[in-house]
């Protein structure tokens, strides 16, 4: 019985990614992380409207190419983690690298981020090999994503 229960334990760890705080300076540590691969930034909140369609059309983005990497972002407070990582399973992201803000000014994470990013939500960041980055606010429509994929994902 303990031996099913410890196999159960680690394959629910192994089914989802650890949410990390996201400070100053993790825009830096992601970007390290990445180096040299495009990938696609995408901000979030488990209170925003747009966001579960747009998450959950990035998971079927995954599906499609494997070797897309996506890193969530949620604007929320680490406090909602857990609901944060329910959410990001339930979309079908949980093995995606995940982040949450962790600063009790979020406008300073936002600033460093994207000095012209007022908070809107969804917002998406698409990171080129060499990690020029272009910006998206809204939903993104799926034939987007698909040309960007086609053109940095290989």
């Amino acid at each position: 019985m303990k031996t099913l229960a410890l196999l159960l334990l680690l394959i629910s760890a192994s089914s989802h990614a650890e949410i990390r705080p996201f400070v100053p300076g993790s825009l830096q540590q992601i970007q390290a992380e990445q180096a040299g691969k495009p990938f696609i930034l995408a901000l979030w909140s488990a209170t925003c409207i747009h966001c579960p369609g747009e998450l959950k059309t990035l998971a079927k983005l995954a599906r499609r190419h494997p070797r897309l990497n996506i890193v969530l972002l949620a604007t929320d407070t680490p406090d909602e983690a857990a609901q944060l990582e329910k959410l990001a399973l339930g979309y079908g992201l949980g093995k995606q690298a995940q982040w949450v803000f962790a600063d009790p000014q979020p406008e300073k994470l936002r600033f460093e981020i994207d000095r012209r990013w007022f908070g809107e939500l969804p917002r998406t960041y698409f990171f080129d090999r060499n990690h020029q980055r272009t910006a998206s606010s809204g939903v993104i429509p799926v034939e987007q994503l698909e040309h960007w994929v086609g053109e940095h994902v290989k």
